[in-house]
């Protein structure tokens, strides 16, 4: 048959029989609009939460210990204190460090201001460096200074208080097993707002000081013999973007091979160098899951779809049995039925196709403005989409057509 002619009563029929037809589609398109919707939603959320984090960074990197073998990095490591201030020395010298920021944990009684005493469980030691080129939002007053009794605290750590503490206020400190330590608040770090903004633990309320006089955390340096402050971590800044995978290979062998972070780490554990691009790389691969997870979900939808497409083939092949019996009698072939009911099959599966893809397009647009997020959607899952249309009307009209091909014509003409 010419596939104009096949296209023609296919259309006629689809035509004849709207609501029939209009049902059919119905689950393809759900199904298809299922799927864009949430291939759209995980793209968008993938761009807000990457242009988020990778906005403003400097050719930065994050100094860890873990277990070898383990993916490191966005868990943030082991967290053991083992990098001495010889390794810091050895790390600063390298060609193409600009600076290395060491991070140390106070574990806290608590922060008392005026009369109220809030129960805050840390305190990262750091020096005043950190905040120009690690930490996220604006510094109102100014960083401490090194070997002062001064801490910066977050705007949460700050709001906590029934009066809220201002820069210039003095506040009581209390490291565990230790004596309180008056401190002068000399800055409020405001974090960013939003889903997305700042580093692991922005949205908590934290307090920084100096490592000295507050860290006391120390260990003999096997390279010095003498008592150095260690740290579990170090951020380690480049001169520029392009020498941070070079410094970050020769910094991690450094570690690993003279530091003495080698010597005080266990033998299973090894020294890390966490690159911003692989941190970034590691949420993608997350919210890559993510996202499929939810869409394989979807796909359940184009599945009820397509065995919807197959049972009303099979009816309209029990309608029209007479007709294709007619069809035979003229000299119709059993491929121009078969082919007649799988172009049925495939237009309806197109159209509900392409229908679901508007429909999950404005969904898609509608929940990234509710959510607040930029919207993006890969132009290649619209083409896909219409493929998987097209295969889920070809598939489900496959048994249907042939079943309506090998009817016997006598047998059909008196069919009533």
């Amino acid at each position: 048959m010419d596939p104009r002619e096949s296209l023609r009563l296919s259309w006629r029929s689809i035509k004849g029989h709207r609501l029939r037809s209009t049902l059919t589609t119905i689950g393809v398109v759900i199904g298809v609009a299922a799927v864009i919707t949430f291939v759209a939603l995980g793209a968008s959320l993938q761009t807000a939460v990457v242009g988020d984090i990778s906005a403003d960074q400097s050719p930065a990197m994050t100094v860890i210990s873990q277990p070898i073998g383990e993916d490191g990095g966005f868990g943030g490591g082991s967290g053991q204190a083992v990098f001495t201030e010889h390794d810091i020395a050895t790390v600063a010298d390298i060609a193409g460090v600009e600076t290395v920021i060491e991070q140390g944990t106070i574990q806290l009684a608590g922060v008392r201001y005026r009369d109220q005493s809030i129960p805050l469980p840390t305190m990262i030691a750091t020096p005043p460096a950190y905040f120009e080129a690690v930490a996220t939002g604006n510094l109102t007053g100014r960083p401490y200074d090194i070997g002062v009794t001064e801490v910066v605290l977050n705007d949460v750590a700050a709001g906590l208080f029934a009066t809220n503490v201002s820069v210039g206020d003095t506040v009581a400190v209390t490291p565990s097993g230790r004596d309180p330590i008056n401190a002068t608040v000399v800055g409020i770090l405001d974090t960013e707002t939003g889903p997305f903004a700042g580093p692991p633990g922005a949205a908590q309320p934290l307090v920084y000081g100096p490592p000295d006089p507050f860290y006391q955390t120390r260990l003999e340096s096997p390279a010095t013999g003498a008592l150095e402050r260690v740290y579990p971590r170090l951020t380690v800044v480049a001169t520029d973007f392009r020498t941070v995978d070079t410094v970050a290979d020769t910094v991690q062998t450094t570690l690993n091979t003279t530091g003495d972070a080698r010597t005080l780490l266990p033998p299973s554990y090894e020294v890390r160098v966490v690159t911003n691009q692989e941190f970034i790389q590691q949420i993608q691969d997350i919210l890559n899951t993510f996202t499929g997870f939810i869409t394989g979900i979807a796909v359940i939808s184009l599945v009820v779809g397509a065995i919807g497409i197959a049972n009303i083939m099979l009816v309209s092949v029990t309608e029209r049995t007479r007709e294709i019996g007619i069809m035979k009698a003229v000299g119709f072939q059993n491929r121009d039925v078969l082919q007649l009911f799988l172009v049925e099959a495939t237009i309806l599966g197109l159209i509900g196709s392409i229908a679901g893809i508007v429909l999950g397009l404005l969904a898609g647009f509608g929940v990234t403005r509710y959510l607040e997020l930029p919207f993006t959607f890969p132009l290649e899952y619209a083409g896909i989409a219409v493929v998987v249309g097209i295969l889920v009307g070809v598939v489900a009209g496959l048994y249907p057509a042939w079943d309506g091909a090998r009817v016997d014509p006598i047998e059909a003409l008196r069919y009533e």
